[in-house]
């Protein structure tokens, strides 16, 4: 059994930061890309960051110059930095990897968390 945890969110004024953390538990040999992606109430899922297992990061043109995405391999770990944040910022942020392996060994594809709320008002 493999999950992804997310932890962080919460609700900030505008201009406020957050950081948010997804920890993979289980049996894990090695985890592929991981990334966030957000969605607020009446919309689709979008991306916001993803980031390869070299540490290699894509962004949102949204979030550019103001969110972080980087990992720990050695803790199964992703965070999300959130600064300078706008109330467009409102959503259920979750946490996703294109692949886990895990002991056997076996292959996990398309994993998500159960999400975080980040809410940005004043």
């Amino acid at each position: 059994q493999v999950q992804l945890v997310e932890s962080g969110g919460g609700l900030v004024q505008p201009g406020g930061s957050l950081r948010l953390s997804c920890a993979a538990s289980g049996s894990i040999v090695n985890i592929g890309a991981m990334g966030w992606y957000r969605q607020a109430p009446g919309r689709q899922r979008d991306l916001v960051a993803t980031i390869t297992s070299g540490g290699s990061a894509n962004y949102a043109d949204s979030v550019k110059g103001r969110f972080t995405i980087s990992r720990d391999n050695a803790k199964n770990t992703v965070y999300l930095q959130m600064n300078s944040l706008k109330p467009e910022d409102t959503a259920v942020y979750y946490c996703n990897t294109d692949r886990v392996v895990i002991a056997g060994p076996r292959v996990r594809y398309d994993l998500w968390g159960q999400g975080t709320q980040v809410t940005v008002s004043s």
